[in-house]
């Protein structure tokens, strides 16, 4: 069974409309591309065929992955993230045991990721460990370097 992603409405709406996009336009244009390089003769010297062959793969990976975001995600509701308990959604800023300066992670999807945030999937070992804490908690989590303690010092 495929993660499921948990998305924000202007996140869903914004996927969509790439994948839309990809879909109609984007086809369209690539295909124009590897006609146009086609049209320039021998294939096997041809860097513009070449080229346009790869960027129409690269494309297709990327409408395959927006499909899959898009089947498989929940809308959460705005206003969700914030609170005294991490939810999806969240930013919560946390202390690494014997570090200095906390750091700030959004819960949720890397489609949602604000600027200067880094982001942590809810199914991840530090995301399961994170949601439904609250501020000052303590919290451990396997890593594969190790056991990793952290403190909750803020939730936006």
């Amino acid at each position: 069974m495929a993660d499921q992603h948990l998305l924000s409405q202007s996140a869903f709406d914004r996927l969509k409309s790439e994948h839309d996009d990809l879909t109609t336009r984007g086809r369209i244009d690539i295909a124009r591309k590897i006609e146009t390089a086609r049209e320039l003769g021998d294939l096997s010297e041809n860097g513009d065929y070449h080229a346009a062959k790869e960027e129409q793969g690269k494309m297709q990976g990327r409408i395959l992955h927006l499909a899959a975001i898009l089947d498989n995600s929940e809308i959460v509701p705005d206003g969700m993230g914030g609170g005294d308990i991490v939810r999806a959604g969240s930013i919560v800023s946390v202390l690494y045991e014997g570090d200095d300066e906390p750091e700030k992670y959004l819960v949720g999807s890397i489609e949602e990721k604000p600027e200067d945030v880094l982001v942590v999937s809810p199914g991840s070992p530090m995301g399961v460990a994170l949601l439904d804490a609250a501020i000052g908690d303590d919290l451990e989590y396997e890593s594969p370097g190790g056991v990793i303690k952290i403190e909750i010092v803020a939730i936006d």
